[in-house]
């Protein structure tokens, strides 16, 4: 009887029913915003009074203090953070035939905004170790057709961007990030977004600084990017009903901008308390062979948007965790070069090693603010418990 099915068993003789009190989610977005229900109702009763639904004061002031958290002049909001990808990209002139760079373990947002803004994908694998884009292996696939690279800064762990610029720079590439997962994550002292020429955020309600719904935005420090930007999230507008080109219906919301701005003034808070649930987690799996931990890229700070690690066994865990009361995710099972989606790329099983690899051993464990040491303890407990 193999190792699977024995585990199979074992889980079926010893599965319990968990209460509610006693499940650990894997995130926990009622408790954060019960802590601040009345700041998020009073922002809304404001919004009712004053009718200020699209654009108006929240939008420019949540423009001002994201792009001055960053550490750069310019932050443009739209409605989400795949519009921030796809207007970034068409700032940048990216135009039919231009190829660019990036990773395969990411959400289908960072290739599709290429795709969809005329240009055409080429992936490059990952390092063992952090799990983010290996620059070693850039130069083999940069091609005449290439014009950018876009490092992921995977699960708020910024990639080694002095390498991704050094080379981009040698070959007269641009570097836009997609640091949809990096909120107030930093390299070498220098914030997540403010390290190639625009960085795209998402605000999807489970990331680190989230909205009530949709929203992203755009950071950098040119002009002339934000000026495109503002033009595409409005139809093309520079004035209103003056149309210096066709655009996209991607403005960010009032209502959202004004409760990214409290949620903003906490994020610093939240972000140390998920340090602090990393730490725990890092310290509970330093002896268990069967569990391995991402690594940290030098000199950067991770926002640990996620705590993911590489187990064997996986689905087999992930039963025996869900039957014990503790909720997982998958970040990601399938790396996009092997999706149905870019088949026609030509992408084949064994081209992009580490990442197919790591696909099948990733597992994502419960990390949000709040969540305590003796949660924590439970979760490690039941996977040491799962290993014998």
């Amino acid at each position: 009887m193999g190792f699977d099915e024995t585990m199979s068993q074992t889980t079926r003789t010893e599965r319990r029913q968990v209460t509610l009190e006693e499940a650990i989610p894997f995130l926990d977005l009622v408790s954060a915003h019960r802590a601040i229900e009345e700041e998020l109702v009073e922002a809304l009763r404001g919004a009712l009074r004053e009718a200020a639904f699209v654009g108006g004061p929240e939008v420019v002031k949540f423009e001002q203090e994201f792009g001055a958290y960053c550490g750069v002049p310019y932050c443009v909001g739209v409605s989400s953070g795949t519009d921030a990808l796809r207007f970034a990209y068409i700032a940048a002139g990216l135009r039919p035939g231009d190829e660019v760079i990036t990773v395969p373990n990411t959400f289908i947002a960072t290739t599709e905004a290429v795709t969809q803004a005329g240009g055409t994908i080429r992936f490059v694998d990952v390092e063992d170790g952090t799990l983010n884009m290996d620059s070693s292996r850039l130069d083999a696939v940069i091609s005449p057709r290439t014009v950018g690279i876009v490092p992921v800064h995977l699960y708020g762990q910024p990639a080694n961007m002095e390498a991704i610029t050094r080379i981009a720079a040698q070959r007269g590439l641009w570097v836009i990030e997609d640091a949809a997962q990096a909120h107030g994550a930093s390299y070498r002292g220098r914030r997540a977004g403010a390290l190639g020429w625009m960085g795209c955020f998402s605000f999807y309600p489970g990331k680190n600084l989230g909205a009530c719904g949709e929203a992203g935005a755009v950071v950098t420090s040119d002009e002339a990017c934000v000026k495109r930007i503002r033009e595409l999230r409005e139809h093309g507008q520079e004035a209103k009903y003056f149309h210096v080109t066709e655009g996209y219906n991607g403005r960010l919301d009032a209502l959202q901008a004004a409760f990214l701005r409290i949620k903003l003034r906490r994020l610093e808070k939240w972000n140390a308390q998920r340090r602090q649930v990393a730490a725990w987690y890092r310290a509970a799996f330093q002896n268990v062979p069967d569990v391995r931990m991402t690594s940290e890229e030098p000199g950067a700070v991770s926002s640990w948007h996620l705590f993911v690690v590489r187990v064997t066994h996986r689905d087999s865990l992930r039963e025996y965790l869900q039957a014990r009361g503790v909720a997982t995710g998958l970040h990601y099972p399938l790396p996009l070069h092997l999706q149905k989606a870019y088949s026609a790329a030509g992408y084949k099983r064994g081209d992009l090693p580490v990442a197919e690899r790591a696909a099948t051993e990733l597992l994502s464990l419960p990390m949000y603010p709040g969540l305590t040491e003796s949660a924590i303890d439970r979760v490690a407990s039941a996977i040491r418990g799962f290993y014998g």
